[in-house]
């Protein structure tokens, strides 16, 4: 999502504000354990109730419940936290915590009898609970208040200026409390719908829809065509698909009564919110986790294999060991790729061109490690750097990008996610030798976003190795 300005304090508001509630409860927690539970046991009250062992809690276990919050998506959007969000955020988190550090912490307690177990781990996770609650009621209270009175706000366009839209806009800013839209302007979809015009600016057309999106710093896309008109919908969410913002859909009567509106405010107008979330955030997390982790790894066990494909490469042709060439990546920003080279110096100094199986321009060296997949290796580094990531759609050069767009514009749910090293259009593709194909392989890879999970990445891993393995790469 698009970052308001307030984004980045207000999370390190939450991050302090549950650091002092984690290092409260563990105060708790130990002088519970210390002055109420031990005594019964040794006969008398400990000497030094809060030393060493409590002094090291109070650095680790704060630690271990911001890592917590952060997998359970704690810190994301933190404009858009809301008060019922919070109460059951805090409790989820309080329990899974409770449990972890029950079992790491508390289980070889010596008790006097076995309820003091359930007593110490409902210390635990009351603490926490209301600690945490209180602490992030304060901020999360404060930002929706500040939002209903008008004073914080995230710049909003329309798409559509006909009836409808002028009726939700009116409703909008006739509700009772603020709502945080503000409007920088509507695009007209045909030439008719300029009933918008006498509330708020035309800025053009839907043609534009991308550069008035990044010249207005737009966060939030109200498309008011209703959800009916499937074509041009579908073209809009295209358009769409590798933006930062949040889109939202004025229903008609039959989404109502689908079930396909929902409400998070009372206060709010019914709209359709195009559901952005491609995976869970503990998913998320563990997934970005996964890809440092197995690149570090990867790089340093695979070292000898570098420096053995770096001579290689260099005794076969003449040119530098690595190619690097620009390709687009998460929502359209621009990056660097590397990988070993594998064709002759200045392959490309007619213009960008695809490579196909007898393709001259590739060396010796360089169509074994196409083969095997070894030319993809340096691309670890892309992965650390964070331009990629270990599973996700093949980055492209936007010379095709755009002649995928103009046959495909759905390629634009693409740049949704981080590119990566391997995906499941590689795995069943391999290189793509010309457009026709790049665009069969889109198919899957759209598939494959609609279904992300490390579930399915992993399986997408196993085939790849298995690919490398047996040298079946294209």
């Amino acid at each position: 999502m698009t970052h308001h300005p307030r984004s980045g304090a207000l999370r390190v508001a939450y991050v302090l504000t549950d650091w002092l509630a984690a290092a409260a409860s563990w105060s708790v927690l130990f002088g519970y354990r210390k002055l109420w539970l031990e005594p019964e046991v040794i006969g008398h009250a400990p000497v030094e109730p809060f030393g060493g062992r409590y002094r090291i809690g109070l650095m680790l276990v704060p630690l271990f419940w911001l890592g917590l919050h952060a997998v359970l998506g704690m810190y994301q959007r933190p404009l858009k936290r809301h008060r019922i969000l919070e109460v059951g955020n805090t409790l989820t988190a309080a329990f899974i915590g409770g449990v972890v550090l029950f079992f790491a912490l508390i289980l070889d307690d010596t008790i006097a009898r076995y309820q003091q177990y359930y007593a110490s781990f409902a210390v635990l996770v009351t603490a926490q609970w209301v600690f945490t609650l209180v602490g992030r009621m304060v901020w999360t209270t404060r930002t929706v208040k500040r939002i209903h009175r008008g004073q914080w706000s995230f710049p909003t366009l329309v798409i559509g200026g006909n009836a409808r839209a002028v009726r939700m806009v009116e409703e909008i800013q006739q509700a009772r409390k603020n709502l945080g839209y503000r409007f920088v302007g509507f695009l007209q979809v045909n030439g008719k719908d300029t009933d918008l015009a006498q509330i708020m600016p035309r800025l053009g057309t839907v043609e534009i829809l991308r550069e008035t999106v990044l010249e207005h710093g737009v966060e939030e896309v109200i498309i008011a065509i209703g959800s009916g008109d499937h074509e041009v919908l579908e073209r809009l969410l295209n358009e769409l698909g590798g933006l930062p913002v949040a889109v939202r859909i004025i229903p008609d009567i039959y989404d109502i009564l689908s079930g396909s509106v929902r409400m998070s405010s009372i206060y709010g107008t019914p709209l359709i919110e195009v559901d952005r979330i491609i995976m869970p955030q503990w998913q998320v997390v563990l997934k970005r986790v996964m890809d440092w982790v197995v690149s570090t790894v990867a790089l340093v066990l695979l070292a000898p294999v570098f420096l053995l494909i770096a001579l290689a490469v260099r005794l076969n042709s003449k040119g530098p060991i690595f190619y690097v060439q620009e390709r687009i990546g998460l929502y359209g920003k621009p990056f660097q790729i590397i990988k070993f080279r594998t064709m002759v110096q200045d392959a490309e100094r007619l213009g960008p061109q695809l490579s196909s199986d007898e393709d001259p321009r590739i060396t010796r060296v360089g169509r074994f490690l196409r083969k095997s997949r070894l030319d993809e290796l340096p691309q670890f580094f892309n992965v650390l750097r964070g331009d990629m990531a270990l599973v996700g759609p093949r980055p492209e050069r936007a010379h095709f990008i755009a002649q995928i767009m103009a046959r495909a514009p759905h390629y634009r749910h693409l740049q949704k996610v981080r590119p990566g090293i391997t995906s499941w259009g590689q795995v069943k593709y391999g290189y793509a030798t010309n457009v026709d194909e790049m665009i069969q392989r889109l198919r899957f890879d759209l598939i494959y976003i609609e279904n992300m999970s490390i579930a399915l990445d992993l399986k997408i891993l196993a085939y790849t190795v298995i690919t490398v393995l047996k040298g079946r790469g294209k």
